[in-house]
């Protein structure tokens, strides 16, 4: 792949437009929001020829969370390399692309900085579109990729690391936010509580997988701002009651079972997070939800979500567990779209890490 980057041609002063939309069109889609890098091929928005990520996992695990500009350095030595794997495993060349699209926020700057200045690179060598996509609307869109035939409106709940949405989709960009975390989001709450019960890094799968051996009625944590009739949401409270529920049973001398602390936790979240979202579908009279995000991939929150959508006929979109997770071919899904819209962006473009939803 090196070498026919040295031979590409000179750089185009203006993309080459597409004479008309095809469903075949090939995106390169580029995700370095955090601490996951990857490169995915997708054609026609839908369909994933290649998805390559690299995790940084073993390198941030000595320190029980993302180190910034470790995170950024080891984005740089990966990006090249995942690139490349992605088009041969796609069984592409950068010429058959027809457009690039990254992620420029919300994120780390010094992350997202790695993956804008290789695909700008990248479309300006070959004269393509750059796009930039928000990291948040590609999870929107990863619900896409599971089913071909999916189309909006639907009520979508975004559950990651560092974010927390219920989000009325109505069409393409067209997003009204109807509840948000006022403080932890659901995914931070999870790796907070992890590393204070001294669960291995990252906390949130290791509190899924105690969950499954411990009683999730052991401990009646509180379930904030379940009764009130906002769709807003609160961690921090739940996060303290943990905290206080643990260090309490320590004082008096009493056992504590870790996996009863981690199922009780993990019910909590679960059920204000159902709840909140089941009471915004009847709000809005939405027959499909869709959920996405790396909390998405929690196995409580699953089937607390499947089980409410069958009790009330709703339809469920869940994309599988390599989607949940920062991705490339969910950034090169919303990119396919954003391409057809006509909505590019200049080689200028910048990152911003507290890019909102809404544009």
């Amino acid at each position: 792949m090196t070498d026919t980057i040295a031979t590409a041609p000179a750089v185009a002063t203006a993309p080459r437009a597409l004479q008309k939309w095809d469903d075949r069109v090939l995106v390169l889609g580029i995700e370095t929001s955090c601490d996951e890098t990857s490169a995915a091929v997708v054609k026609g928005g839908r369909e994933i020829l290649s998805n390559v990520v690299a995790s940084q996992t073993e390198l941030h695990r000595e320190y029980g969370g993302i180190v910034p500009e470790i995170a950024a350095r080891a984005h740089i030595e990966a990006l090249t390399p995942v690139i490349a794997e992605a088009l041969v495993l796609a069984d592409v060349t950068f010429w058959d692309l027809d457009a690039v699209a990254a992620t420029v926020g919300p994120g780390l700057v010094g992350s997202l900085l790695i993956g804008i200045a290789e695909g700008k690179s990248i479309a300006a060598a070959l004269g393509l579109p750059f796009i930039g996509v928000n990291h948040l609307e590609g999870h929107i869109y990863s619900n896409l990729l599971v089913d071909p035939a999916a189309r909006w409106p639907a009520l979508c709940l975004i559950v990651s690391g560092g974010h927390t949405l219920i989000v009325d989709v109505s069409g393409h960009a067209r997003y009204e936010i109807l509840g948000r975390t006022l403080d932890d989001a659901a995914g931070e709450a999870f790796d907070k509580v992890a590393r204070f019960l001294g669960l291995d890094y990252p906390g949130g799968p290791e509190i899924d997988r105690l969950s499954l051996l411990g009683d999730p009625e052991a401990v009646r944590f509180p379930r904030a701002m379940l009764n009130q009739d906002g769709l807003d949401v609160s961690y921090s409270g739940l996060k303290t009651a943990v905290i206080n529920y643990v260090r309490g049973r320590e004082k008096a001398g009493a056992q504590i079972s870790v996996p009863d602390v981690a199922a009780s936790f993990q019910q909590a979240v679960v059920d204000v997070q159902v709840a909140k979202t089941m009471t915004a579908a009847e709000r809005t009279g939405a027959s499909r939800v869709c959920m996405c995000g790396g909390v998405a991939a929690n196995s409580g929150l699953r089937r607390g979500m499947e089980a409410a959508c069958k009790e009330r006929g709703l339809e469920l979109t869940v994309p599988p567990l390599e989607l949940c997770t920062d991705n490339a071919a969910m950034i090169a899904a919303c990119g396919t779209e954003m391409l057809r819209a006509g909505e590019l962006s200049g080689l200028d473009a910048a990152p911003d890490p507290n890019l909102p939803l809404a544009r």
